[in-house]
């Protein structure tokens, strides 16, 4: 019975596959880049804890969740053009919420912080965490509802005043 067991423990040791010790990681590359010190004077406290360290305001705390002024909504940190006001609508979550992105402005990715799978997204120019995108949008576009932090944006209104 010893000898079943050692034997055991002997193949479970050398198949375990030690993905702590790889140190050949994939760090992504993006067109705006900065160093920690440079993101942490351009940004609030907030918005950096937000948009890199992938936290969460706390809900109906920013101004931009009730505003349907025509416009576009930009990231706070880089000014990359991610969502379109047309494209905004009251989610009842508490959080700026839209039923799509600006294609190619919006990078995506999977986290499990919560011990589940939720699709994460982030600015595709500069890497910085914007929210995350669910499947109970409105039924009647794309069923996607992008939450976003309204501190990761900035609203861009409309000229309405063209010549």
């Amino acid at each position: 019975m010893k000898k079943i067991a050692l034997s055991l423990l002997t193949v479970f040791l050398f198949s375990c596959n030690g993905k702590a010790q790889q140190t050949d990681e994939k760090k992504e590359t993006f067109k705006v880049t900065k160093t920690e010190a440079e993101w942490k004077a351009q940004l609030t406290d907030l918005q950096y804890y937000v948009m890199r360290e992938a936290g969460t305001e706390r809900p109906w705390s920013s101004a931009l969740n009730k505003n349907y002024d025509k416009g576009i909504y930009a990231c706070a940190a880089c000014k990359t053009p991610l969502f379109k006001s047309e494209h905004k609508f009251d989610s009842g979550s508490g959080w700026p919420s839209f039923d799509r992105e600006i294609k190619g402005n919006v990078a995506f990715s999977t986290d499990y912080d919560l011990g589940y799978p939720r699709t994460e997204e982030h600015c595709a120019s500069c890497g910085s965490h914007l929210g995350h995108v669910f499947n109970d949008g409105p039924r009647n576009t794309t069923g996607k509802r992008h939450c976003i932090n309204g501190v990761a944006l900035e609203f861009i209104p409309t000229n309405t005043n063209k010549p």
